[in-house]
């Protein structure tokens, strides 16, 4: 049997979560595809830094078991070099020469968790379950985000002075005196804006201005 599995680059392969495994030892990503294979998860077995970073990585939840010690780029520089690729993987140290300063950079670079060899099977299943999870959070906060990017700009650039002036705590008044509108005409805006953006309330529409960093034009700027 391949130590590879069906290639996550494969569309027939699923949209199941895919972990990859990133040893130089041939046993020990044996040992850890069988493991993880156990409870259903796609696994990408990989024996060096070099062939992850030319890896293309999923469209789906995904985490990485990473050993510290590789020939060539350790793992502890791959996590530096994913993290400037802008490659939020979620990474799982193992080692078998565990130290503290290792460890203390591992965590600081936003590992999941660290592992020494030998460990128990359902310490790393818990650790992979929990990086699978927290990448799908990360992936559904971006696709939320994006959503709301996309809704944003439906909005008319007078709606978008409107938006601004009201997520500031401005009342209806208070924003017509400031476009120079009829108190009617804001309400108008503001009902689209609220249609537009899909928001259920106006705490809604608050919360998503600042999420999308939305702030008042300055005096004399056109927004």
């Amino acid at each position: 049997m391949s130590e590879r599995p069906k290639s996550s680059r494969d569309p027939a392969a699923g949209d199941d979560p895919v972990v990859f495994i990133v040893d130089d030892d041939p046993s020990m990503r044996r040992s850890l595809t069988n493991l993880l294979r156990t409870v259903g998860l796609r696994v990408e077995a990989l024996g060096s830094a070099q062939e992850m970073l030319r890896c293309e990585l999923p469209d789906q939840p995904s985490c990485m078991v990473l050993d510290i010690r590789l020939p060539g780029l350790s793992g502890l520089d791959l996590q530096v070099d994913l993290a400037k690729a802008n490659v939020h993987i979620p990474i799982i140290f193992i080692t078998g020469h565990g130290d503290i300063p290792m460890t203390v950079r591992a965590m600081k670079g936003g590992a999941v968790d660290f592992l020494t060899k030998p460990f128990r099977d359902q310490d790393l299943l818990d650790a992979v379950a929990a990086a699978i999870e927290r990448d799908r959070k990360r992936r559904d906060s971006e696709k939320s985000l994006a959503d709301m990017r996309a809704r944003f700009e439906t909005l008319t650039p007078r709606e978008r002075e409107v938006l601004a002036l009201v997520a500031s705590g401005l009342m209806n008044k208070q924003v017509a005196a400031e476009l120079g509108l009829a108190e009617i005409t804001v309400k108008l805006y503001r009902g689209q804006i609220m249609r537009k953006m899909r928001a259920r309330s106006l705490a809604d529409l608050v919360r998503m201005a600042e999420t999308l960093g939305i702030r008042p034009a300055k005096p004399g700027v056109q927004t």
